[in-house]
């Protein structure tokens, strides 16, 4: 998996709840939900990439 779908996935997934120039989430924010991700798909190898994104985005929303 790299890194950089990843990453473009969390990205279109924030555009769901903010427009693309007040998207709540700076590098820091971002390359922990990416690491997040990762760790996640490799504990559960048969989880759907676009479900965990969006679940970790709406996590991360919701806190």
């Amino acid at each position: 998996m790299e890194k950089k779908l990843v990453v473009k996935m969390i990205k279109n997934c924030f555009k769901q709840y903010y427009e693309a120039e007040s998207m709540p989430i700076g590098d820091k924010d971002l390359e922990e939900l990416t690491k997040r991700i990762f760790q996640i798909k490799e504990d559960e190898p048969a989880a759907d990439l676009y479900e965990v994104v969006n679940d970790i985005v709406y996590e991360f929303l919701a806190n």
